[in-house]
């Protein structure tokens, strides 16, 4: 693939939803930070589990979130735009999220 400048697209947010999003991210973070401790300090392999199971719905629910805010802007904005390609990209980003 070639080195593209000003090839990657962009979305600038509403500070809403920047915020939002930051949020989510700095608490799962933190809950990654503290499963990382878990591991250091021998703790008990089936609560270090609960916990990851616990970061793993804390990504999917960052996923639904801004998966969502997408669909109402980017996609909504591309197809009103007559970009119909945004549409099998939007599936071909479901595809992958549903593995």
């Amino acid at each position: 693939m070639e080195n593209c400048n000003g090839c990657r697209k962009t979305k600038q947010r509403s500070e809403n939803e920047y915020k939002s999003l930051i949020n989510r991210l700095s608490r799962i973070e933190g809950q990654v930070r503290g499963v990382r401790k878990m591991v250091e300090t021998d703790a008990y392999c089936t609560d270090i589990l609960v916990q990851v199971s616990a970061i793993s719905a804390a990504l999917n629910a960052f996923n639904r979130e801004l998966l969502a805010e997408h669909i109402r802007t980017c996609v909504t904005d591309d197809i009103k735009a007559g970009k119909d390609e945004t549409v099998e990209e939007l599936v071909a980003t479901l595809q992958k999220l549903m593995k």
